[in-house]
């Protein structure tokens, strides 16, 4: 018998080390000066206080935030369409948003790429991604994994993973507690399906439709592919507009990030006891995309609220004095925002309506 080695077994360290060569630049291009230098370093480093004119941050009382997530699904059409640089901005969205409900700014990120055989262009462009995402999210990508196991996944296919760590001074921490009867609830536009529902959309769109990645869409004015793989919003930058301008006031009195489960789920997570909000469907734009699948699927109303944001990607809970004046800001930054709903004294719970 011959002598067995790493690559007989399906791993080859030569292209693996091609992938690994195309990512330190990925990752500089996200540091900023709080970001220590580490080269060959086992972890990445972090200043959490720094003191320079630009980038200077000093904290009383910190409180570090960090969530962890992955895409779901969304890979399998990545796959399929050959596309894969912008799952890695759904991973880091999916990651940061959360973060941002407590009202904490993103520090830096991580990501876990696994896949059965290595490939560097899927390497590159799932870490492109990334990369895309952290500076979209002003979060630092500090270092990740690369995977490769043959013997768990199939040729071609691959998973993801994201870890992303923040911070808010305690006294700032935004966690539902200050909700109170008459604040009014802003829906943020999502981007589309984000990263959410996706085993019912290709259920949908693939199996029960017959359609592929490459098809056209005239309604829509795109590819399945470009439909489906519209990346996550990530709401860093809007949100950190609407903070700055209210630091010593309690305006923003409640944040929900809205994924799986929909509006009414994710909305009654932060919200406290005796506290009851009504949701208005018509009050806002859904993209087209999610009637397109609706009606396609043949998916009932209630169902499409259930699994898929319908439009609103992240809702505030807000002083009502200040909700015109938050929304002006949040267009600033070309996002639009929607009235939704309103909090009542009641029991606890969301009824969208």
């Amino acid at each position: 018998m011959s002598s067995l080695t790493y690559k007989s077994a399906g791993v080859d360290l030569d292209v693996y080390r091609q992938s690994m060569q195309k990512l330190p630049r990925l990752l500089r291009r996200t540091h900023t000066p709080r970001v220590i230098d580490l080269p060959g370093g086992f972890a990445g480093l972090f200043r959490l206080d720094y003191n320079s004119r630009l980038f200077a941050r000093n904290y009383r009382d910190p409180v570090l935030v960090s969530g962890t997530d992955g895409v779901g699904t969304k890979v399998k059409v990545a796959a399929r369409a050959g596309v894969y640089h912008t799952v890695g901005i759904d991973l880091v969205a999916m990651c940061v948003n959360d973060c941002l409900c407590l009202g904490a700014e993103p520090l830096f990120f991580l990501d876990y790429i696994a896949m059965g055989a290595d490939d560097p262009e899927v390497v590159g462009g799932l870490v492109q991604g990334v990369s895309d995402g952290c500076i979209e999210a002003d979060a630092a990508l500090l270092g990740g994994e690369t995977a490769v196991m043959p013997d768990v996944y199939a040729p071609g296919d691959f998973d993801m993973a994201g870890f992303a760590v923040a911070v808010v001074e305690r006294k700032k921490l935004v966690d539902g507690r200050c909700i109170r009867p008459g604040d009014v609830v802003i829906g943020l536009a999502s981007s589309g399906f984000h990263s959410n529902g996706y085993s019912l959309v290709r259920k949908v769109v693939f199996d029960a439709a017959g359609l592929d990645v490459d098809d056209y869409v005239p309604e829509m004015e795109q590819t399945v592919g470009q439909i489906l793989l519209e990346p996550t919003r990530i709401y860093t930058r809007p949100i950190a507009e609407v903070a700055s301008h209210y630091r010593l006031k309690t305006v923003i009195r409640g944040m929900a990030h809205i994924t799986g489960g929909g509006l009414a789920e994710n909305l009654e997570r932060i919200l406290p006891p005796n506290r009851r909000v009504t949701i208005d469907v018509q009050s806002w734009e859904r993209p087209a995309c999610f009637a397109w699948l609706q009606q396609l699927g043949n998916i009932d109303e209630a169902e499409m609220f259930r699994v898929f944001n319908m439009g609103i990607g992240y809702v505030l809970v807000v002083n009502p004095f200040f909700a015109d004046a938050i929304r002006r800001r949040l267009a600033d930054r070309r996002v639009p925002s929607w009235i939704i709903g309103e909090v009542q004294e009641g029991e606890r719970g969301v009824v969208v309506q």
